[in-house]
Parts: structure tokens; C-alpha cells; sequence
């Protein structure tokens, strides 16, 4: 599932004439382009959907969707650890949280 997901924006960069961002989605930080929003500033929330910052959204409806998809394990399941998916890749099941730990 590729779902839109609303971030922060912590910095703004530009890159090769494209405006760029370091975006946090609670707790997993990517990059997005903000061409689509040329006016964004740093401290505001957008909802991105693969890599692009397509609007602009109210902190507090930004935490509360954050929140419920954090609880229905969406975060999880579209950002993943990239430890655990490669492992799964190779057929291994991934470390449980008390071995990864150790």
C-alpha cells in the first residue's frame, strides 16, 4: 500500500534547482520535494505521497492522523525497517526486539 502521509518539515535545501526537504514523519525522516508547494516554510506540515509535498496541513490534524496510523501499524507497514524487510527478503525472520538489543 503507497498511502499519503502528512510530516513535518525540518530543513529546506535546495538541489539541483529543486526545492527539497527533510521531512519527519514521526520519528522516520525522508526527503520530499516541495515543488508542488513553493511556499512551504520550516515547521509546517504537508501531506507527502511518493516523495512530493502535495498540501499543506494544520499541526494538529497532522498528529492526529500520524497517531492513528501509528496505531493501526500503517507507519510500519509503509516506511518498515529496512533491517527487518531485508531479512525477510532472504527468507530469515527478522530479530525480535529483545534480540536486536543485545
Amino acid at each position: 500500500m503507497c498511502l499519503a502521509v502528512p510530516g513535518r518539515v525540518l530543513d529546506i535545501q535546495e538541489r539541483d534547482g529543486t526545492r527539497m526537504a527533510s521531512v519527519d514523519f514521526g520519528g522516520v525522516v525522508k526527503e520530499v520535494c516541495l515543488e508542488y508547494l513553493p511556499d512551504l516554510q520550516v515547521g509546517e506540515y504537508a501531506i507527502v505521497h511518493v516523495g512530493f509535498a502535495l498540501q499543506r496541513l494544520d499541526e494538529e490534524s497532522a498528529k492526529q492522523t500520524l497517531e492513528l496510523f501509528e496505531t493501526l501499524g500503517m507507519l510500519q507497514e509503509e516506511f518498515g525497517d529496512p533491517w527487518d524487510m531485508a531479512a525477510e527478503a532472504a527468507g530469515t525472520p527478522p530479530p525480535s526486539h529483545e534480540e536486536a538489543r543485545k
